[in-house]
């Protein structure tokens, strides 16, 4: 099922721009005490030279341990571009509150991590303001390379692979018009350090559905950290 997910390129035009791009980011966790925790991800995302098509997000939020498999969070992000845009750019800022619900799950004794999460999205352009909701699907698998899957992996080395999926389920006349917006599917090689640090580079493939052709196609490399304290 994970290898599916990942593997899924929607392929509803023929006709798409391909784009490349850059990303960089982490995420990080903290846990005050056996219910309560906090989560954080800061992400600077640039096009092939980081001084074209940037942008910050970021997004903290607090964690309710359900058990020790299921978590859910409630938090805000806001995305802020750190560039000048073109006259005709449509987007500048956005403001989401949001809500999700992680359950960790192996399959075939791989670690595997479903996440299901609800936006609601305030847009902020520079003729109008639009308010929209979204909501988006995803999978993550970590597989060790250095050891068997059925014992506990606090060191060494991993690879990653995810995919998700996002649906417009409000206002979509605000975005592209369509229920389906994206979908982003993503390989990585990482290292973990231990068990509160990881880092991982991969190659992310990001598919943007538009309200008119061509569609969008964007290879992204990202570099990422993760920290669990």
């Amino acid at each position: 099922m994970l290898t599916l997910c990942v593997l899924f390129l929607p392929q509803f035009s023929l006709a798409q721009d391909h784009v490349f791009g850059s990303w960089t980011a982490w995420f990080n966790n903290v846990r005050f005490n056996h219910k309560w925790g906090m989560n954080n991800d800061i992400q600077l995302r640039g096009g092939r030279d980081w001084t074209t098509n940037s942008l910050l997000l970021v997004r903290p939020g607090v964690n309710y341990y359900v058990n020790a498999q299921q978590t859910a969070s409630l938090g805000y992000a806001t995305t802020l571009v750190t560039n000048e845009l073109a006259a005709n750019s449509r987007r500048i800022t956005e403001h989401r509150i949001w809500q999700q619900y992680i359950i960790n799950s192996p399959m075939l004794n791989i670690p595997v991590q479903h996440r299901f999460r609800l936006e609601q999205r305030f847009l902020q352009r520079p003729d109008e303001k639009a308010f929209a909701k979204r909501a988006r699907y995803f999978i993550r698998g970590i597989i060790p390379v250095s050891q068997p899957l059925k014992t506990s992996f606090h060191r060494g080395l991993f690879m990653s692979l995810q995919n998700e999926l996002f649906f417009n389920i409000h206002n979509q006349k605000a975005l592209n018009g369509r229920f389906f917006d994206q979908n982003r599917a993503y390989a990585s090689l990482g290292f973990r350090f231990s068990g509160k640090y990881d880092l991982e580079a991969g190659y992310m493939n990001q598919f943007l559905l538009r309200n008119t052709t061509p569609n969008s196609m964007t290879h992204i490399f990202q570099l990422a950290g993760y920290t669990r304290l």
